[in-house]
């Protein structure tokens, strides 16, 4: 874990680059850091929203779009097109990049956001 240690402090740019050449061990991390974000959300197509919407498909479908969930008008509001930046950025501080978000837990380690967005990247995919 060498590459992803050195970013504690470590600018947006230097994020998204880890997360588009994050090796197998990174996704193995992201899949121990996502642990916490299963009490709310699930993956895979056809899995139920939980009290966060279900994550598949996340960037590559329209924004706040996922079928049945009820999202805030902040939410909604916001457009959000997710992409590593973006994603990056709301994880680090939900309620600073969409006021009014419902999702109360934020993600202030750089390493494990580029971690959990590498895992993302794979598994909503499928």
């Amino acid at each position: 874990m060498k590459l992803i240690a050195g970013l504690a402090a470590a600018p947006v740019a230097a994020i998204v680059a880890l997360v588009v050449s994050a090796p197998a061990p990174a996704q193995q991390n992201g899949q121990q850091a996502f642990a916490a974000c299963k009490a709310c959300h699930t993956l895979h197509k056809g899995e139920r929203n939980g009290i966060g919407p279900n994550l598949a498909g996340l960037f590559t479908r329209a924004p706040a779009s996922a079928p049945g969930f009820n999202y805030s008008a902040a939410f909604k509001k916001a457009q959000l097109k997710w992409n590593d930046a973006s994603l990056n950025e709301y994880l680090a501080a939900p309620q600073k990049k969409v006021p009014g978000t419902r999702m109360p837990i934020s993600t202030p380690d750089p390493a494990k956001r580029a971690a959990i967005i590498a895992y993302l990247k794979s598994e909503t995919a499928k």
